[in-house]
């Protein structure tokens, strides 16, 4: 009945929050570990002077036919 659907619609609402909850700390937790990685080696990540234009970045293409 009813009932049962009230329920497990509830039921789907906390799991589901519990979830989003979990994965945003999961995220949370990576992005703290990289910036203290990143602030702990500062010679790693220096911005490079000169720019390159979209040709130097991509691989060339080679059609496989």
């Amino acid at each position: 009945g009813i009932h049962r659907q009230v329920l497990l619609a509830t039921l789907g609402c906390v799991v589901g929050y519990h979830l989003v909850k979990r994965a945003e700390y999961v995220h949370a937790k990576v992005d703290r570990e990289l910036f203290e990685y990143i602030r702990h080696h500062p010679a790693d990540f220096q911005p490079s002077t000169e720019k390159k234009r979209i040709g130097q970045l991509l691989e060339d293409f080679h059609p496989i036919r």
